[in-house]
């Protein structure tokens, strides 16, 4: 039967309108996930170390407050494992509300955990079992956003489109850092005793608005014409994990390549955090910088993703690495100034120029290397696994390296940024290379371009 021109019309405005509400949930959910991740981030860079750690010298709790960051970023690959599994399995849709879910329960909870002097080691204790749960729930979030944004999208789009599930990440930075500078405006005491639980309490109501939006969204038709074919074949489905170490190359690969964006992304919002706290900046004023730095990041970052798909995922995320090592040295300069409009240009320049040109494209990067039926699972775990290595253990590696003795912890900074991101493009170079290997074989073995 054919279609009329009205109802392909019809249609085309549906698929339109759909995609919208899509890259919508997408870009709302994952901020509200990182507002929740992130606002940890900042608390754990800037007070939790007085709140949790209290009985130990000042440095000592820096240190042990930013070592409870590693385990977010130790279980998220987990919660990659588990929730990939069931979104290859049962859709995409339902896993993003259950992970919507647990992150807001756990972020609301941290908000109402007694401190050190009211409970001793059972408050660190408490917070170091919430922070596991936001990692498994950050695992499995990442995946389903990218991948219904990366789905529903024509194939010309879809670095554009999948590039707002990233920008999700810099607002929920934005949004987190703003709401905590604003309650860190209060006198220090009142801060310290219930002000800086207020933003994590506001996250019960974030996550309501977050569930609204997704509850209205159809699920993604990739994977919907991927359980047909498994139902009309009759064929058991492998198990997605199984389907993703059974060819371990892309996913070694695609580890390394991310190393690079995560240990940048630490030197700025964590690491930098404090760097330029330590410098004579108040916390206002540092959590004011990062707020203006998430947005750049929001901005450059849709624009870099739309750049991928007329020049390449691997130009636009390569250009970001360089720029980010090329950056590095002037960051730290700037940073160390103690002086607000140098520090704040140091982070919107830093953002724009190697932080989002390697974030934007890489949802559609990372989703290209994975077949449908196992995209959830693979994606999610390399993205994860890299984010657990150069994101976790980031901070507290460049805070080592900066109290290096004789005054060469910059030269150490320097030289690791450079190595990481060296490794990171080569990485990235040799899973093109093999890419476009094997399709052209692939083209060869059906009689296309033969002679």
């Amino acid at each position: 039967m054919n279609v009329s021109a009205p109802d392909a019309a019809r249609s085309t405005v549906n698929q339109k309108r759909e995609l919208r509400r899509v890259l919508l949930s997408s870009y709302l959910g994952s901020a509200i996930e990182y507002y929740d991740f992130l606002l940890y981030v900042a608390a754990a860079s800037l007070v939790f170390g007085d709140l949790f750690f209290s009985n130990m010298p000042p440095v000592v709790a820096t240190l042990a407050s930013l070592s409870t960051l590693a385990v977010g970023y130790l279980s998220r690959p987990l919660g990659a494992v588990i929730f990939g599994h069931y979104g290859d399995k049962i859709g995409r849709k339902s896993i993003l509300v259950i992970t919507l879910l647990i992150m807001g329960v756990s972020t609301a909870l941290i908000g109402l955990l007694p401190t050190s002097n009211q409970v001793g080691a059972l408050a660190p204790i408490l917070l170091v079992l919430l922070r596991f749960i936001q990692g498994i729930s950050v695992g499995g979030e990442w995946g389903g956003a990218a991948l219904m944004a990366f789905e529903h999208a024509p194939e010309d789009r879809r670095g554009f489109a999948s590039s707002f599930a990233q920008a999700g990440g810099p607002t929920g930075t934005m949004l987190a850092a703003a709401v905590l500078g604003l309650f860190a405006l209060l006198p220090k005491d009142q801060f310290m005793t219930w002000g800086w639980r207020i933003p994590f309490l506001l996250s019960a109501v974030l996550v309501a608005i977050g569930l609204w939006v997704r509850l209205r969204i159809s699920e993604s038709p990739l994977f919907v014409e991927e359980q047909r074919k498994q139902v009309a074949s009759g064929a058991k489905a492998a198990i997605p994990l199984m389907q993703v170490l059974r060819q371990p190359r892309a996913l070694i690969l695609v580890f390394i390549a991310l190393l690079s964006p995560f240990l940048f992304n630490s030197l700025l919002n964590s690491f930098g955090l404090t760097f330029a706290k330590s410098n004579g900046l108040e916390l206002s004023s540092v959590l004011a910088i990062q707020a203006a730095g998430g947005f750049a990041c929001v901005v450059f970052q849709i624009v870099s993703g739309a750049l991928s798909d007329r020049f390449g995922r691997t130009a636009v995320m390569t250009f970001g690495m360089v720029a980010g090592v090329l950056f590095t040295y002037p960051f730290l300069l700037l940073t160390s100034s103690g002086e607000f409009g140098k520090v704040l240009l140091a982070f919107v320049v830093m953002n724009a120029v190697a932080i989002s040109p390697m974030y934007g494209p890489m949802a559609a990067y990372l989703s290209e290397q994975f077949r449908t039926g196992s995209r959830y699972t693979g994606a999610s775990l390399g993205y994860q696994a890299a984010s657990t290595v150069g994101g976790g253990f980031g901070p507290m590696l460049l805070a080592t390296l900066i109290a290096a003795a004789n005054g060469m912890g910059w030269g150490y900074i320097l030289a690791f940024t450079v190595a990481i991101g060296v490794l990171s493009a080569l990485a990235m170079w040799v899973l093109g290379r093999s890419r476009s290997a094997a399709a052209a074989a692939t083209l060869e073995s059906i009689g296309v371009g033969s002679s």
